[in-house]
């Protein structure tokens, strides 16, 4: 049923509504309180404690007019009493409260108590008139907007639980409320909303997360299940110079490089087509375990794919992979938008006859005239900037052809198993020999000065720099005009005898390369960049990142970012420069100064901002968490990880009992299974 025919809402308050995401009743349901007032604490005023938040009923005793403070607010003072004495509330900048109520009028008022010469205060109270024999309560605080206040909402939701048992049913089986002490979904809703008490809400709440993270996990471990059965049309053995290419590399493989190669190359013997996860760090190597599977591929007759979100991450894996594997007789090509037509058609020739082994490339990669003769590996890198349809569409250039994914976005093992519940993970937790530890501190804005001046000390020894910089929007033409702003300050004041570099979105891919290049050789002493520099750029000889408005970056970006800096033999630093006005901020620039390790900082990042935030489940096609937080309820996600393992791996969950189980799965799910499981 929609929103607009529930009592007291309407056409006009429906809109406002929907601003909210609430269309329908059952979205009203499930709209759910982002805290709890408890109001319970019904205290005489003279047991009052300063600072506490408390709840009273009382008479209102006496109005006094509004005043102008010496600040320039107004201030609005109403005098209660009851038979415990009487208490003062305090309202600035509502001059109009004191018409809201009238003398005599019996009201219940909840604050904070404030204790000042003598009296006993609530500062802006909430308050609810005529409250009849109520005695507090636990209230529900929602999120809301300008339209649309607490006592509306409230209002609202507790006329659309009147309908609960139409628009919910309920699909977790008695037996497994039983075992797990777990209230049904009807009583579980109406006390998620309006509690009797703490011990009721906590059940409640605990069951909602409960069935959340249990349909996840079903779904995702089910999907995997089918993956398991799916057969692949190109068994790849090892080759048998394989040995020989190993030992020709220019530097020795890490521990944890060679155990993810191990993992890899067994994967690809099997007929069920690899799916595969590479998880390292910034520098960890990646790059090299996917050349060396690709080089396995290739000796065997096979074509690879392999996918880069950005021209430059893309030319420069394409440019690694010609230098390692031009020898052996193994035929690479780039494939990119910024190509001309004649140059794209006749590596799409190439490609389909199957002279091309190796092809590296942008989204340009899945356009429908790309055709392969006999592609049996792909590779994406950096996942997360693409699309879960995009990684499907290259997927479906070959027939079930074996998937590696690569990230070097730390996720903790925990959330990678939601992430990618169908996928085997591979770790890189090794740096190479030669990565350098990158020094970093965070400064406010007035000690600029000091960091710019310890740039040109680098630049002095042969070094050189990068300057990030951002916008609060969100804009690729905004953040390109900051860059150029940028860029023409540093020249003209603190970099006026060097030369300064430009690089953003904006630019097209020939000026991208160009100023890369020239970098790279060292002409551009200082380098300023939006985040375009966050992936692929590889200059050993880059000691400094100065960050400017440090505080705007997630910190799994800015770690992103000062994995730039530390790629050769030099001491490397990173400045971050930042207001950091709140707590968390300056929490973020602390962990960033304490640590390297990217899996720390991930778990840190998901602790500070909860992994509704971090970790965006739409966007990798899984059903949303609404209340459930994969961090902060990790006791949860192992319960029902087990149970799910258990259901699946027994056939439980096709008996009768569990079939309403699992069509939620299959609803919440939907076409995602298409895309986010198989890919």
């Amino acid at each position: 049923m929609e929103i607009q025919y529930i009592k007291g809402v309407g056409p006009k308050l429906s809109k406002y509504l929907n601003l909210l995401g609430i269309y329908t009743v059952k979205d009203a349901i499930y709209y759910f309180p982002r805290d709890y007032e408890d109001r319970n604490n019904i205290k005489p005023v003279y047991d009052m404690v300063d600072g506490e938040m408390v709840s009273i009923i009382a008479e209102v005793s006496l109005i006094y007019p509004s005043k102008k403070t010496s600040t320039g607010k107004y201030l609005n003072r109403i005098i209660f009493k009851n038979s415990s004495g009487y208490i003062v509330g305090v309202w600035f900048n509502q001059p109009y409260i004191k018409n809201t109520f009238k003398v005599g009028e019996r009201v219940l008022l909840y604050g904070k108590v404030s204790k000042r010469m003598g009296e006993v205060q609530l500062i802006e109270p909430q308050y609810e008139k005529n409250p009849g024999e109520a005695v507090g309560g636990i209230n529900p605080i929602y999120p809301i907007n300008k339209y649309v206040s607490q006592k509306v909402i409230r209002k609202i939701i507790y006329q659309s639980l009147l309908n609960v048992e139409k628009e919910v049913s309920e699909f977790l089986p008695e037996n497994l409320r039983k075992i797990y002490n777990i209230p049904d979904i009807v009583t579980a809703l109406k006390n998620v909303h309006f509690p009797a008490d703490k011990f009721v809400l906590k059940l409640s709440i605990d069951r909602i997360k409960f069935e959340e993270l249990l349909v996840l996990q079903l779904g995702l471990i089910m999907a995997k299940n089918q993956l398991s059965v799916k057969e692949n049309a190109y068994p790849i053995p090892v080759c048998k110079e394989m040995k020989e290419f190993k030992d020709a590399l220019p530097f020795n493989l890490t521990g944890a490089q060679s155990k993810c190669i191990r993992e890899i190359l067994t994967d690809m013997k099997k007929t069920k087509p690899m799916n595969r996860l590479v998880q390292g760090d910034v520098g960890s190597g990646k790059t090299i375990v996917a050349i060396i599977a690709m080089f396995n591929c290739a000796m065997n007759g096979f074509q690879s794919a392999m996918m880069a979100p950005t021209e430059i991450l893309a030319e420069q894996h394409y440019h690694s992979i010609t230098g390692l594997l031009n020898r052996w007789g193994i035929t690479a090509a780039l494939l990119t938008g910024s190509m001309t037509k004649r140059e794209k058609d006749e590596v799409l020739k190439r490609i389909a006859s199957g002279e091309i082994d190796i092809v590296v490339g942008t989204h340009a990669l899945i356009q429908e005239n790309v055709e392969f003769k006999k592609l049996a590996l792909v590779i994406t890198d950096e996942q997360h900037r693409f699309g879960v349809r995009q990684r499907a569409e290259l997927i479906s250039k070959g027939h079930n052809p074996h998937v590696l994914v690569m990230t070097a976005t730390p996720i903790p093992r925990t959330l990678a198993l939601f992430m990618y519940g169908d996928m085997d993970i591979s770790i890189i937790n090794e740096l190479p020999p030669g990565r350098q530890k990158v020094d970093t501190y965070f400064i406010r804005p007035a000690m600029k000065n000091r960091a710019y001046d310890f740039v040109k000390t680098e630049i002095e020894k042969g070094r050189q720099a990068y300057v990030v910089c951002s916008l609060v929007e969100e804009s690729e033409k905004l953040e390109a005009e900051s860059a150029v702003e940028t860029a023409e300050f540093l020249s003209k004041n603190y970099f006026k005898d060097y030369n300064v570099g430009l690089l953003h979105g904006k630019m097209n891919p020939k000026e991208k390369d160009e100023v890369m290049n020239k970098f790279k050789n060292g002409e551009i002493h200082v380098l300023v960049s939006t985040t375009v520099v966050e992936v692929g750029v590889n200059v050993p000889n880059a000691t400094v990142m100065v960050i400017e408005n440090a505080d705007r970056f997630g910190l799994a970006q800015l770690h992103q970012l000062r994995g730039r800096v530390g790629r050769g033999q030099y001491k490397s630093y990173c400045i971050l420069i930042a207001e950091a006005k709140t707590n968390e901020a300056v929490q973020r620039m602390d962990i960033m100064t304490k640590t390297n390790d990217g899996f720390v900082i991930a778990e840190k990042d998901m602790e500070l901002r909860g992994t509704g935030e971090f970790f965006g489940t739409k966007q990798h096609g899984l059903p949303e968490l609404k209340m459930a937080d994969l961090v902060r309820d990790i006791e949860i996600v192992k319960k029902t990880r087990d149970i799910a393992r258990e259901l699946v791996e027994t056939g439980k969950i096709f008996e009768s009992e569990y079939e309403l189980l699992r069509r939620e799965v299959n609803n919440k799910f939907g076409d995602s299974f298409d895309y986010t499981m198989f890919n």
